[in-house]
């Protein structure tokens, strides 16, 4: 067996201080207990779908634990050319906020919803994005649409936020009704309304289109994406995640702080053993990790504990879904987390304004949750995804926050480990210096 000299394996057991949550942090409980970690199964051992998807996958996956099993034995990680630094106005400026919306939550396209989130013909799922209140829905023929969420009468929300069944879009204020494609079936008394012309008065359309379990949507209703483009080669990765034929079982929010101060801890692994001592670095092994990208996404993969005991192991004996736990990240703010395994969780983080942001946690079963032991057991997972959250990263991404006035006119630095958050705000300064047009449109 391989032996590490890393100062954060060998403190595993070492007394450490428990993080405190900021004060201020909404969503920070006073004194946060420690929950207990949730066991974990792999999924990706088990499957033997033989679709070339699948297949890209599971080949893929192999090489990826070879690469984090090199990291191992050379007590190392994925390492950039050089140290990146950020200015703290990045982060704190208004102007700048808007600026990068604009440039980037408004031009390209939205990973808005998970497929198994809109499960069937007419279902629908509401969520607000930068201010726009947003309907995805699911017709009766299970073509996918999306539409501002607001009646086309006097413009009252049809539906509020969250996750539903529903064969009709009934305004609630005066009873005009839609069909989920978002067309204008009913005007409640047109007698002595008036008649009202069908073609012109149906619901503001969004692109939207559907790629690997994943609802794509665009904020401007003039966008033409391709959405393949966008992808890229990571889309074969994704499809052979097979997320379209997983069970939503559970939709949670958190309030977060700026929305690239609360991503930057998505995006390394250098935090595990510090931050998570009692959690994530009781599964996870701190600062070691392979990284790739496609495009503006990117996929982090962290050493799990049993990569210690699969190292000596025969590559066809080693089983991904225990040695490697990737994270699956699409530009700009769906974290994928678990996709060789039977839970899945999901993270979806979307700016409200300069200061504060929404987190989705969206959590995705193999297997439907029958038995009250099989829903105990999803419900324990849900429940320390969203605690670690918000009591250990958010509450120390609120002290963040806190800080950023103090220390206007300095600048982070991202170490040569913290490749992710590199690539993450190079993105960003990326669609920044092209300008909101410039986002991929081409015909679908």
């Amino acid at each position: 067996m391989v032996q590490t000299s890393s100062p954060e394996i060998r403190e595993a057991g070492a007394e450490r201080r428990s993080p405190v949550p900021a004060p201020s942090a909404p969503s920070a409980p006073s004194t946060p207990s420690t929950p207990s970690t949730p066991e974990y199964s792999s999924w990706i051992s088990q499957d033997r779908s033989t679709d070339a998807a699948s297949e890209t996958m599971r080949r893929e996956a192999a090489e990826l634990v070879e690469r984090v099993m090199a990291h191992y034995r050379d007590n190392t990680t994925h390492e950039a050319d050089a140290q990146w630094t950020e200015p703290v106005a990045n982060y704190s400026d208004a102007d700048r906020w808007q600026r990068e919306t604009d440039a980037v939550h408004r031009s390209v396209p939205l990973p808005l919803a998970m497929s198994c989130e809109l499960p069937g013909p007419n279902t629908y799922k509401a969520i607000d994005v930068l201010g726009i209140p947003v309907l995805i829905t699911r017709d009766r023929q299970g073509a996918v649409h999306a539409m501002i969420n607001a009646c086309r009468h006097r413009g009252a929300k049809l539906l509020e936020p969250g996750c539903g069944v529903s064969k009709r879009l009934t305004c609630p204020y005066h009873s005009w009704s839609y069909d989920l494609a978002g067309e204008l079936r009913g005007v409640y008394a047109e007698k002595t309304f008036g008649e009202v012309p069908r073609e012109g008065r149906s619901l503001v359309r969004l692109p939207a289109g559907e790629r690997a379990g994943i609802v794509f949507v665009s904020l401007d209703p003039a966008a033409e994406p391709d959405l393949d483009a966008w992808l890229g080669d990571l889309q074969p990765l994704l499809e052979g995640l097979r997320l379209a034929e997983c069970h939503h079982y559970s939709t949670g929010e958190l309030t977060s702080p700026n929305w690239k101060v609360t991503l930057d801890g998505y995006l390394e692994t250098y935090h595990f053993a510090s931050l998570h001592p009692k959690t994530v670095f009781e599964t996870n092994l701190s600062n070691m990790m392979a990284h790739d990208t496609w495009g503006p996404h990117q996929r982090i993969a962290p050493a799990l504990r049993p990569i210690a005991q699969a190292v000596d192991l025969p590559p066809d004996q080693r089983d991904p879904g225990d040695c490697v736990g990737p994270i699956y990240w699409l530009f700009p703010g769906l974290a994928i987390a678990g996709g060789w395994r039977q839970k899945i969780a999901v993270s979806l983080v979307l700016p409200r304004t300069a200061t504060e942001s929404v987190t989705q946690q969206i959590i995705l079963l193999r297997e439907p949750a029958v038995t009250d032991e099989e829903r105990q057991v999803a419900d324990r997972f849900g429940e320390w995804f969203h605690e670690v959250v918000r009591d250990e990263d958010y509450a120390t991404t609120y002290g963040v926050q806190q800080g950023l006035k103090a220390l206007d006119g300095t600048d982070f630095v991202f170490g040569r480990n913290e490749p992710g958050l590199q690539h993450f705000h190079r993105t960003i300064h990326q669609h920044l210096d092209r300008g909101a047009t410039a986002a991929p449109r081409a015909t679908r």
